[in-house]
C-alpha cells in the first residue's frame, strides 16, 4: 500500500509548470504503488483525483484562458514521464488530451468556452466512438444517434472501448444525425441515460476503464452538438495524428519503467547463473550489456517520440491552412515513430527478465505488466498498416491515409 504523503499543488490558477517540483512529486506518487495497483486491479480513482487537482489536463491550453500554454514536444514529454510512472494513468488521459486538443482548434462559442473554462478548473472528458455491432472497415456511420427533441436532441446508442471515461466528468460521443450526418457531442457522465460499466477485461492495460458506455434517452442540447465539417471536429485530414502519437508516447514510457525497474532488479539479485562471469551480478557484464540495451531503447523511444511531436507542432502552429503538407508530415513521423517505439517496448519488456532470470517470472513482483501494456498499447492498430503505409509514401509518394490510424 502506498504510504507516502499526497502531493500537495500551489494555488497558482494555471497548470503545473512542467518540470515543476510539484509534477515530479505527483509522478513520483504515482509510481510507487502502480504495480500493486495493476496486479489487484485497484481503479486509480485516488490518483484521478490529484491529475484533476494538479490541472495538468489543460496544459495544453492557452495562458489567457487558465491553461499552461504547453507546445506539443512539452506535453509529450510529461506523457512518457507519466506512462513511466503508470502506463493505466497516461492512457486514462489520453482522450481527455485528444478532445482538449480539438477544443483549442475550434472557434470559440459559449459552450466551447464553458467546457474549455471546465478543463481548466480539473474537468477530465473520456471519450466514447467505437461500436462492437457493425464492421469498423472503412468511413461508416455510428449505429449511435442523435434524434430531435424540441431546441435539441436524444442521444441513443452504445459504445465499447470508452477508455478513460469510468473516470471522467464528461464524454465525447461520436454519432450519426437523423439525416446521416457525422457529428460529435460531448455531455457530461453524470447526465440521466448516461451508464458507465467496467467490463475491459484486457491482458494488459487493466485499469484504463476501457469498458462499455450505454446512452438511453440522453438529453444534448443543440449547442451541444457539433456536426463534421472539413475543416472542423473529425472532418479534417489527419486529425486522429495526436492520439496515435500519444499512445506510441505511453509505450515510450514503458520502456523507461522497464530500465528502471532491470537495473533495480540487477542490484537486488543475491545469485547469479551458472555460467556467469561474475559472482556478483552488478559486476556481470552480460547483465550489464542487458540493462545497456534497455536504456539505450529508452533513450531512442523518447528521442522519436518528441521528434514526432516537433512535427506535429509545426502543423498545429500552421492553424487552419488549406496546404495538409505540414499535416502529413506529422501523419508520417508519428507513424514512423509506432513502427520503432512499439518494437522497443516490446522486446524491452522481454529483455526485463534476461536481467532477472526466472525469478522474475513470479507473479508477486509483477515485471510482465510491461510487456503486456506495451502489447496491449501496440494492437490498437496494427503496426503492419502504419509500415506499408510508409513504404507507399517512400516508393511511389502515395501520401498517407487521411482518416482513421493515420
Amino acid at each position: 500500500m502506498n504510504t507516502a504523503t499526497a502531493p500537495q499543488f500551489p494555488s497558482d490558477p494555471h497548470p503545473l509548470r512542467i518540470g515543476s517540483p510539484s509534477l515530479v512529486a505527483l509522478f513520483d506518487y504515482i509510481a510507487q504503488d502502480e504495480s500493486r495497483r495493476e496486479r489487484e486491479r485497484i481503479l486509480p480513482y485516488d490518483i484521478v483525483d490529484l491529475i484533476r487537482q494538479s490541472r495538468i489536463g489543460a496544459l495544453r491550453i492557452p495562458k489567457a484562458d487558465g491553461g499552461g500554454s504547453a507546445s506539443l514536444r512539452e506535453l509529450f514529454s510529461v506523457v512518457i514521464r507519466l506512462g513511466a510512472s503508470d502506463a493505466n494513468v497516461a492512457h486514462i488521459l489520453r482522450n481527455h488530451f485528444s478532445v482538449v486538443e480539438r477544443l483549442i482548434r475550434t472557434p470559440l462559442t459559449p459552450q466551447s468556452r464553458q467546457w474549455r473554462d471546465d478543463v481548466v478548473g480539473g474537468a477530465l472528458i473520456g471519450l466514447a466512438t467505437t461500436e462492437l455491432g457493425s464492421s469498423q472497415v472503412g468511413d461508416i456511420a455510428p449505429a449511435t444517434t442523435v434524434s430531435p427533441d424540441g431546441d435539441g436532441f436524444r442521444l441513443n446508442g452504445v459504445k465499447y472501448y470508452s477508455t478513460g471515461t469510468l473516470y471522467a466528468d464528461y464524454v465525447l460521443v461520436r454519432v450519426a444525425t437523423s439525416d446521416k450526418r457525422l457529428a460529435t457531442t460531448i455531455v457530461p457522465v453524470k447526465r440521466d441515460g448516461v451508464e458507465l460499466i467496467d467490463d475491459w477485461d484486457g491482458s494488459g492495460q487493466r485499469l484504463t476503464g476501457s469498458g462499455t458506455t450505454h446512452f438511453r434517452n440522453v438529453r444534448v442540447e443543440a449547442s451541444e452538438l457539433i456536426v463534421d465539417e472539413p475543416s472542423v471536429g473529425y472532418g479534417a485530414a489527419y486529425s486522429n495524428t495526436f492520439a496515435q502519437l500519444f499512445l506510441t508516447a505511453i509505450n515510450a514510457g514503458i520502456v523507461a519503467a522497464t530500465r528502471r525497474d532491470a537495473a533495480a532488479l540487477v542490484r537486488r539479485r543475491a545469485r547469479n547463473f551458472y555460467y556467469s562471469p561474475s559472482l556478483n551480478p552488478r559486476e556481470d557484464p552480460v547483465l550489464q550489456q542487458t540493462v545497456g540495451e534497455i536504456s539505450s531503447s529508452a533513450f531512442a523511444a523518447e528521442s522519436v517520440v518528441l521528434a514526432a511531436a516537433d512535427a506535429l507542432d509545426a502543423a498545429s502552429q500552421a492553424g487552419d491552412s488549406a496546404d495538409t503538407r505540414l499535416a502529413h508530415e506529422a501523419a508520417l513521423r508519428a507513424a514512423q515513430a509506432k513502427v520503432i517505439v512499439d518494437e522497443l517496448a516490446i522486446r524491452s519488456g522481454s529483455q526485463l527478465f534476461d536481467a532477472g532470470g526466472a525469478s522474475a517470472t513470479k507473479a508477486s513482483d509483477n515485471l510482465d505488466r510491461h510487456w503486456r501494456n506495451a502489447r496491449t498499447l501496440s494492437s490498437h492498430n496494427p503496426v503492419t498498416v502504419k509500415a506499408q503505409a510508409i513504404g507507399a509514401f517512400e516508393i511511389n509518394a502515395t501520401p498517407l491515409p487521411a482518416k482513421g490510424f493515420f
